[in-house]
């Protein structure tokens, strides 16, 4: 078979099942690793796939810079597979008598039903939604961030009474995410939101990041903080590779939440205390 009919046949098959495994390639080939990893790449360069650890994914449109939340019943609906996997990572990190915080996107939603049911710590949010959902559980201390309701906002405060709220406490974890995650730094749509953000991780002695691929390689209109502040970037197999790459050399731990184990570079536990 020529190599041009089988990067056709490739890209058939990532266009059937959104995803390709560069060691199921290989065999059906009858071709080497390395063969299928020249395939991808070439693939990768001509726009046709994003290549991750392990094989390569259909490529991700690039949202808009400023895109507006989505309705909450999308927002707080049941996350993917892969965006819940990172969800209970994260969770995971939560010690006994730890103050964390956690903000009002989707994701950090889904952390909820992963909470420690058996440890006492502490909750606080700028999330309306969040704070209802937590606040009767046992164990569990809450504080709610308070300032300017938005409409458009389900019920998340960012103006200036939350930023100078959240920047009188002292947190042990802040679970970040945004619309855009890269190597720059992490982004979302508002001035306002970003601000916020930033003010929560300079309130924290450390920065989880909770960073699904669909939102990797993008940048929204302004960044929160940049990428080289994050402890941890939690994540999922289908991580364009090269994204990975460049936020690794910025000295980040990257974390896979699909299998459990930390790849890369920064191959370093940060929750042994």
């Amino acid at each position: 078979m020529l190599a041009e009919e089988r990067r056709q046949r490739i890209l058939e098959t990532l266009r059937a099942e959104g995803h390709v495994v560069a060691k199921e390639l290989a065999e059906r080939f009858d071709i080497s690793i390395d063969s299928v990893r020249r395939d991808l790449t070439l693939m990768e360069e001509q726009g046709h796939l994003q290549k991750t650890y392990g094989g390569a994914v259909a490529p991700v449109p690039a949202p808009k810079t400023r895109a507006l939340p989505k309705p909450e019943e999308e927002r707080y609906g049941d996350g993917s597979p892969h965006q819940d996997a990172i969800a209970k990572r994260a969770a995971s990190y939560i010690r006994s008598h730890d103050t964390v915080f956690i903000g009002g996107a989707g994701i950090h939603f889904g952390m909820l039903k992963h909470l420690p049911s058996d440890i006492p710590f502490t909750v606080v949010t700028n999330s309306i939604k969040i704070a209802e959902a937590i606040r009767k559980r046992e164990f569990l201390t809450s504080y709610l961030i308070g300032g300017k309701l938005r409409a458009e906002s389900a019920g998340s405060m960012i103006d200036v009474l939350a930023i100078e709220m959240i920047g009188k406490f002292a947190m042990d974890i802040v679970f970040m995410t945004g619309g855009g995650i890269g190597p720059a730094g992490v982004s979302t749509a508002t001035p306002e939101g970003a601000a916020f953000a930033r003010a929560a991780a300079q309130a924290s002695r450390r920065r989880i990041c909770l960073a699904p691929h669909e939102k990797l390689g993008h940048r929204q209109f302004v960044v929160s903080v940049p990428i080289d502040t994050i402890d941890i970037l939690i994540t999922d197999l289908a991580a364009p590779k090269n994204i990975i790459e460049q936020i690794e050399r910025q000295r980040v731990q990257v974390v896979y939440a699909d299998d459990n184990e930390t790849m890369g570079s920064g191959d370093r536990e940060m929750d042994s205390r």
